[in-house]
């Protein structure tokens, strides 16, 4: 069931705006590689987010990526665009991250008909350990047939904890800990689990977990090459 999900959300990475560093890149080219596991350390499969485009207006930015989702193997499952906005001090990305939408994906592609309402994860610019964060939720619903495929996820409890020195295959950062709790639901089966992610400064998300309800990792995912 947990491999039909990502609840790394899948990537927030930094960048660099008015002198003012926040957790996305926003150089054209730009290529960050991503690996997830499951818990026996197996992988499941990587995703790629190369940066395709870069919008300004102000101290306002709109930064569009390419996203790749691959198989071991580097198979490609699916591609899509995706664009992360950050208005003021706040940055803002597509909560459908959250979901494996390669279980709705038609040619290697999301098909327009998929239908997506929630709102978006908010994530500030300057964290403090101590924040609590605005919670957040996705539902993609499709209908094929007579049949309405329907998947939802909720994040509350969203918590910035600490800040922690981390090392990964992509190198080793000062990172800001969120945690918060995922609630997802998909054609009838539910799971909960809690996530904490672990961000850098001009890097992002450099790692994962996913704990089941006694705490024991369930998944993970980690940074493995940054290209510029």
């Amino acid at each position: 069931m947990r491999a039909l999900f990502l609840f790394t959300a899948m990537f927030l990475v930094g960048m660099i705006a008015k002198s003012e560093e926040i957790f996305f890149p926003s150089t054209e080219g730009t290529v960050l590689v991503y690996k997830m596991f499951d818990k026996k350390n197996k992988e499941t499969n990587m995703v790629k987010y190369t940066i395709t485009h870069l919008k300004t207006n102000g101290s306002n930015m709109d930064i569009t990526y390419l996203c790749e989702s691959m198989d071991p193997k580097e198979n490609l499952l699916f591609k899509e665009e995706i664009t992360i906005h950050k208005i003021g001090d706040k940055l803002y990305f597509d909560m459908s991250n959250f979901i494996n939408k390669a279980a709705f994906q038609k040619n290697g592609e999301i098909p327009a008909e998929v239908q997506i309402t929630g709102n978006n994860m908010e994530i500030p610019s300057n964290p403090t350990p101590g924040d609590a964060l605005p919670d957040a939720n996705i539902v993609m619903a499709m209908k094929m047939g007579i049949i309405t495929m329907k998947m939802s996820a909720d994040v509350t409890n969203r918590k910035v904890e600490s800040i922690e020195d981390v090392t990964v295959t992509g190198g080793s950062f000062k990172c800001y800990k969120f945690t918060s709790d995922v609630n997802v639901s998909a054609m009838g089966f539910k799971t909960k689990t809690k996530s904490a992610e672990w961000y850098a400064k001009g890097i992002g998300v450099v790692k994962s977990e996913s704990y089941d309800k006694n705490g024991s990792v369930q998944s993970h995912m980690e940074l493995v090459e940054v290209k510029k």
